[in-house]
């Protein structure tokens, strides 16, 4: 069952043609990948399906409804979250409180019911307190719920943000280059933590230029080059495929 559907999404930059009429399903439960050069589109792709940027044309369906046109914040509360190449932590709050941000989404506690200390949000606190410990444990990271998120190592950091957006239980995960400054050890510690992701009912869709990383996590790639899209296929495929050896792995016809 197709949970998200891209459909001739084209955007342009004055005169630059960020993307033009590119189209894609994710299927509920995958792991697919986008990829491609530098400025190939692949960023901008991820803006318009979550919502930063409106296309010129094209259609993004999300769990069967059109989202074009909504807030990141609406899109967000119908099941889709994402992270960012560069890691937005908030830099005075502590590894739990940043993943508690995350869970704002599901909270109905307003502003009036917490100075009152409801006990409606007394109990709302504790449960989004516990789903906070319970993702701190699948991350590995609940010795460090009490340190502040910014002084951790940056591929713990990277696991924060990660668990940040899973606090928001989304139906997709879009994530952008979640192995972008790791090491090796921590890059297969991030492919690893990626699959077990999926098997939280969370279907992924990544941009990501770590090729192994890619290769041995996704089901499906989706490459562009000047914001078309040349190919999609198996893993297996791709790396076989002339026109994505030519254009993106850099491998002439000599």
């Amino acid at each position: 069952m197709k949970l998200l559907s891209v459909r001739g999404v084209s955007k342009r930059f004055g005169g630059l043609q960020a993307l033009e009429d590119v189209s894609f399903d994710v299927p509920q439960g995958a792991i697919k990948a986008l990829i491609g050069p530098n400025g190939a589109g692949k960023t901008t792709l991820f803006n318009l399906i979550s919502g930063f940027l409106r296309p010129d044309q094209g259609s993004v369906v999300f769990g069967g409804t059109e989202v074009l046109g909504l807030a990141p914040h609406q899109i967000a509360a119908r099941g889709m979250a994402r992270t960012f190449q560069q890691i937005r932590l908030f830099p005075r709050m502590t590894v739990l409180e940043n993943i508690l941000v995350g869970r704002h989404l599901h909270s109905r506690g307003g502003f009036l019911a917490c100075m009152l200390n409801l006990p409606f949000t007394r109990k709302e606190e504790r449960g989004i307190r516990e789903t906070g410990s319970e993702i701190l444990d699948f991350l590995g990271l609940s010795g460090q719920a009490d340190a502040e998120a910014v002084h951790l190592p940056y591929g713990q950091q990277r696991m924060v943000e990660l668990g940040r957006a899973l606090a928001c239980e989304p139906r997709i995960l879009l994530l952008d280059e979640p192995a972008a400054g790791l090491n090796i050890r921590e890059t297969a510690e991030m492919g690893r933590l990626i699959s077990r992701i999926r098997g939280r009912n969370v279907t992924v869709l990544l941009v990501e230029h770590d090729m192994s990383l890619v290769m041995d996590i996704s089901d499906d790639i989706v490459v562009l080059s000047y914001g078309q899209k040349i190919a999609e296929d198996k893993a297996h495929a791709i790396q076989k495929d002339p026109e994505v050896i030519r254009v993106y792995l850099g491998e002439g016809d000599a």
